[in-house]
């Protein structure tokens, strides 16, 4: 049985930020599952028997080499997709997460192919985003 096809699968999505207005975000690479070449502020899947707070933190740490300094849910998503000609469904915990950047660096070179950190005054067009950045910027802006 296949996570966000046969179940519905739960990933919590982290939005990193350094306290000043900066925030981290990660261009994914031609391995990655999907959206390849496109900016995505992060996020992994919560296993059996994990609990969502060290899902977090484990997933910032694999991704970013970083720890966590603090963070504040958002809220929840229900995100609904197609990969591989499949649909999917997943319930997203999204977090705003507070971390160390000059800790930050790439931990998943096969995944990630950049980091950068920018403001949401100087983002790049939206078409170079993850899909589900737009609905994320819609619901949680004011909260960031």
């Amino acid at each position: 049985m296949k996570k966000g096809i046969d179940y519905i699968g739960n990933t919590v999505v982290f939005f990193c930020h350094d306290g000043k207005g900066r925030f981290l975000m990660g261009k994914r690479s031609k391995n990655a599952r999907d959206e390849q070449g496109k900016w995505d502020i992060g996020g992994g899947g919560v296993e059996l028997h994990d609990t969502v707070e060290n899902t977090l933190k484990k997933e910032i740490k694999e991704e970013y080499c970083t720890d966590v300094l603090g963070f504040e849910m958002l809220g929840f998503r229900d995100v609904h997709r197609v990969h591989n000609g499949e649909p999917t469904h997943w319930i997203a915990l999204d977090f705003k997460v507070l971390v160390n950047p000059d800790m930050v660096k790439i931990g998943e070179p096969h995944k990630l192919d950049s980091l950068e950190w920018s403001t949401l005054d100087s983002m790049p067009g939206m078409e170079e985003f993850h899909s589900q950045w737009p609905e994320f910027l819609k619901l949680y802006k004011l909260r960031l």
